[in-house]
Order: structure tokens, then C-alpha cells, then sequence
């Protein structure tokens, strides 16, 4: 069986998810039987595209399409006739796009193909939940991901629970949570010995993670420490003195020293898929707080892997809780613990086989 993966947004925890995937695709054992081609865009910041063919499998295929993030008619065109190309030569019998730009453009090089494949699409977070856009632009994100659906078909795999729930409204739906390689992440823990309580997200810098408000919360406790381990275009927003930003870390067995040197991890996205920097720091043992939404309450159990919140002025209790070293390391005991339930990469890249296999 051939298969091909198709994504434009290959940058942060979809990175980690992709290279994950080759690595579990790319096994001896399973390549056997599944030829995996990955094809994707290597234009995000937080990428070295020099690195990916060093640090994928190489029991997979990877083929390098130049797609951008924006909606550029001539060159999504362009896009989309190259991945024409591609297909053909390679005549998979399944076809998963990731995100939403590779959900469009895959579909349509889909069509082109003239003969029937098994098409699956994972959102990784929908764009009609952007809360940086219009409501009219939020409902042309849904009529483009509704029509597209009643057209070409195919199986949404929803990364997440709620995810779901909203994949079910569109289409045939059917869930394979996000996962993590546990292990390769918990060779990197240790206690930490922090002074300060040290609070830290690690994201992108833009409109999707709240810059402006993790400036705020920083501002609200000037006696702890903030870092966010990531750089991107609304650096300018975060000007609390308490706050250090990594800038961009490519190295990572660097970015997960820095993760493992916090107390708390926060994540405050306003939309989300499921995300993978949250599993990373709950294998890490770490209590999370994050914004209740989408994604973050499919990952954090309340008041025993960590916190949800909806205004920052529940921040105070929170902290006041977790200022406690002991019970920050008995809700990163469930944390780590919930991971192994839910969130193993092996265990969920074995079901997302077996759909394949159907």
C-alpha cells in the first residue's frame, strides 16, 4: 500500500507530529507493507529545511512542494498543479492531507487524478475558529471546509476529542488523537530548582497563542518568572521585564531542556487543535494552565493534571495552588500519566494505520 501525507504548515508541534510519523512509518517492520511519501513545504521560520532529511526516517519518502500559508492564487495553482505531478508518479492508494491550506490544495490535485483513492483529511484546528478574523471571513473558512467535504469526500481524522465533535457536523469523521514519543521526551526530566516560579509556553509568537495576553499575566506577577521559548512576527507585544524570550531554537534536545526548566507550562491559544507543545510539557511532568478551549480541555484534566481558565483573574488561585513544589509534582505524576493513556504516538499511529487498512 502506498501512502502519501500532504502538509503546508510543517513547523512546530506539527513538526515534532510529522517527524514522529516517519519515524513510526519508516520502521522496518511496517515499511514492508506501507510505502509512506511525505510531501510538504519547508518555507516556516521555525524550521531548518536543511535539517528534515537528517532528522525524518529514512524509511519514508519526502518531497519538498513550495506552498505558502496565505491565499496567493498564482502560486496556489502553481502549487497545486506541482502536486498533480507528484501524485501521478507515485499512484498512492491513500491520500491524508494536514491543515487546512494542504486540505485545499490536496483536494483539488485530488480531483485531477481522475481515479479513486481513500482521502483522509486531519485539520489539526479548523480555521473557521480563528478568532483573529471576521465573523464573515470565520464563515467562508466553514463554507470552504463544508463544501469541500460534499464535494471530494473522503474521512476527516479529527487530533482530538472536541475536534470531533465538529468534524461530525461537517462529514464522515472519525478520531486519532494527537501523540508524542514519551520516552524520547521523558529522557530529558528533571527537578526542577528554580528560585522563582518559573511559568512558560512554547509557541510561535502570533495571534493564535495571545502574546498580548501572556504580557498581561505577566505584568499581573511581577515576583515570577515567564519565558517563552519561540520567537515570531508579534514579538513587539510582549514588553514585560519578567518575560524571556528563547528566540528561535532549532536544536531539539536544546528546546526541551529549556521546557523542562519551567515550573508551569501555560498555554493561553485561542484556538487549537490539539497541541503537541502541551503533551510535551505534561510528559515533562509539568502542571499545565491553559485557556478552556477547544484542544487544551481535551488534553488538561481540571484540578488534577492541571487548571482551564477563561479570565485571568482565576490566574491567582492557580498559582497559589502550584506554588507548592509537592503538588506540582503530583499533577505532573497524572500529567505523565494521562500521556501514556491517551496520548502515545506509537499506540495512535497504530490506529490511524488500521484505518488505513479498512
Amino acid at each position: 500500500m502506498k501512502v502519501v501525507h500532504i502538509i503546508e504548515a510543517l513547523g512546530g508541534g506539527v513538526y515534532t507530529y510529522f517527524r514522529d510519523l516517519s519515524t513510526f512509518f519508516g520502521d522496518d517492520e511496517i515499511n514492508k507493507n506501507i510505502e509512506t511519501t511525505i510531501v510538504y513545504s519547508g518555507n516556516r521560520k521555525e524550521i531548518d529545511a536543511q535539517k528534515i532529511k537528517s532528522e525524518f526516517s529514512n524509511g519514508v519518502n519526502l518531497i519538498q512542494v513550495n506552498m505558502v500559508r496565505e491565499f496567493s492564487p498564482i502560486q496556489d495553482l502553481k502549487s497545486a498543479y506541482q502536486l498533480v505531478k507528484e501524485l501521478k508518479k507515485i499512484n498512492p492508494d491513500v491520500i491524508h492531507l494536514h491543515s487546512s491550506k494542504a486540505g485545499v490544495l490536496g483536494r483539488v490535485a485530488y480531483f485531477f487524478l481522475f481515479s479513486k483513492k481513500k482521502l483522509f483529511y486531519t485539520p489539526h484546528g479548523y480555521s473557521f475558529l480563528r478568532t483573529d478574523t471576521s465573523k464573515t471571513v470565520r464563515k467562508i473558512y466553514w463554507f470552504i471546509e463544508k463544501s469541500f467535504q460534499v464535494l471530494f469526500g473522503g474521512t476527516i481524522v479529527a487530533c482530538g476529542d472536541t475536534e470531533l465533535e465538529i468534524a461530525k457536523k461537517i462529514g464522515d469523521s472519525r478520531l486519532v488523537r494527537n501523540g508524542i514519543d514519551i520516552a524520547n521526551v521523558q529522557e530529558h526530566f528533571a527537578p526542577d530548582q528554580n528560585e522563582k516560579l518559573t511559568i512558560g509556553i512554547m509557541a510561535r509568537i502570533t495571534a493564535a497563542r495571545n502574546p498580548e495576553q501572556f504580557n498581561q499575566i505577566a505584568l499581573k506577577f511581577p515576583d515570577f518568572n515567564f519565558v517563552w521559548i519561540g520567537d515570531g512576527e508579534l514579538r513587539p507585544l510582549i514588553t514585560a521585564p519578567n518575560i524571556r524570550i528563547t528566540g528561535w531554537i532549532l536544536d531539539r534536545k536544546t528546546v526541551l531542556k529549556e521546557l523542562n526548566n519551567i515550573d508551569i507550562y501555560m498555554q493561553i491559544s485561542l484556538w487549537e487543535g490539539l497541541p503537541i507543545a502541551v503533551l510535551e510539557a505534561m510528559a515533562l511532568q509539568k502542571p499545565v494552565i491553559a485557556t478552556n478551549i477547544i484542544g487544551n480541555k481535551d488534553a488538561v484534566l481540571h484540578n488534577k493534571t492541571g487548571f482551564l481558565f477563561t479570565d485571568v483573574s482565576e490566574l491567582e488561585s492557580f498559582f497559589e495552588i502550584l506554588k507548592d513544589p509537592k503538588t506540582r509534582s503530583e499533577f505532573g505524576e497524572n500529567a505523565l500519566a494521562r500521556c501514556h493513556d491517551l496520548f502515545d504516538k506509537n499506540q495512535n499511529f497504530k490506529q490511524l494505520l488500521a484505518l488505513y487498512q479498512e
